[in-house]
């Protein structure tokens, strides 16, 4: 069975519509169509994340088709990502955790950026001179 299959048939036995997953992943309804097409794109390693636990399904049988569909009672229990389980105890804190992670991917290195600029300037340092982190993160891409 091929990674657009299994993606298939995990919606379908969740019970919802290309539409229900992609607001619960938060992408575009054709991504998932993209996903479910024979010759489709395969989602990213967090889309597949998220799509397991939207449709209760195995990471591992999603991503690989290895061991079972399905998770147990015990396994869903258990099933929470260790980043979801961060313990925060400053109201703050988890605002600017749950913002960074519903910021798009591209938007996150100037995100950082600001934290890390407002956070030198409460200290009384000046920035850094070396090269922004935007600047390598484009850079380590372009080699990559």
């Amino acid at each position: 069975m091929t990674l657009q299959q299994r993606i298939r048939l995990a919606r379908r036995h969740a019970g919802l519509s290309q539409a229900a997953v992609a607001r619960a992943v938060g992408v575009q309804r054709s991504a998932v169509s993209h996903w479910e097409a024979t010759v489709g794109k395969s989602p990213s390693t967090s889309n597949m994340r998220e799509l397991a636990l939207v449709t209760q399904v195995q990471f591992e049988w999603l991503a690989t088709g290895r061991g079972r569909m399905t998770l147990s009672e015990d396994v869903a229990m258990d099933s929470v990502a260790a980043a979801d389980a961060l313990l925060v105890d400053d109201p703050l804190e988890l605002r600017l955790l749950t913002a960074f992670r519903e910021t798009p991917t591209l938007s996150r290195a100037p995100l950082v950026e600001i934290a890390e600029q407002l956070a030198a300037q409460r200290m009384g340092r000046k920035p850094t001179p070396e090269r922004s982190l935007t600047e390598r993160i484009a850079a380590t891409e372009r080699t990559s």
